[in-house]
């Protein structure tokens, strides 16, 4: 009995860190593809200028 939930506590922290893990590089993402189109806007607007 105190094995089963012991192991379903693992499945649950190693669920939390997946998740945690995926939405940071998620976040990480998004912020590089924003960054990244930001720096070519700014570049373009030079160009026109």
């Amino acid at each position: 009995m105190i094995w089963e939930s012991i192991r379903v506590l693992d499945l649950l922290f190693l669920a939390a860190i997946a998740l945690l893990i995926a939405v940071s590089g998620g976040v990480l993402y998004l912020s590089t593809v924003e960054w990244r189109d930001r720096r070519r806007r700014d570049r373009d607007q030079r160009a026109t200028k």
